[in-house]
């Protein structure tokens, strides 16, 4: 094959990349996410600031039994939370 028939190095892997599945989106942490971050997530409007004062969090279930969120906004953004 003629070298202007060759695909350049790296190009199956870009192709080989943007054919699988988008990559996983980084969850924000309960314990050490900053006030931008808890604010930044999807659906939750203003509440980095309660996240913050209520931590520490053993798990993302404690936003409701310590009363940080409602279980509405908390549907909404439990995707995008974890405590590592």
């Amino acid at each position: 094959m003629p070298a202007a028939d060759r695909p350049e190095a790296g190009e199956a892997e870009i192709a080989a990349a943007e054919a699988a599945d988008p990559p996983a989106v980084d969850l924000a942490d309960l314990n050490t996410g900053s006030l931008a971050e808890l604010n930044g997530l999807k659906g939750g409007g203003a509440i980095g600031r309660a996240i913050i004062q209520h931590r520490p969090y053993a798990s993302t279930d404690q936003l409701l039994s310590k009363r940080v969120l409602s279980r509405a906004i908390y549907q909404r953004i439990k995707d995008q939370v974890t405590v590592r």
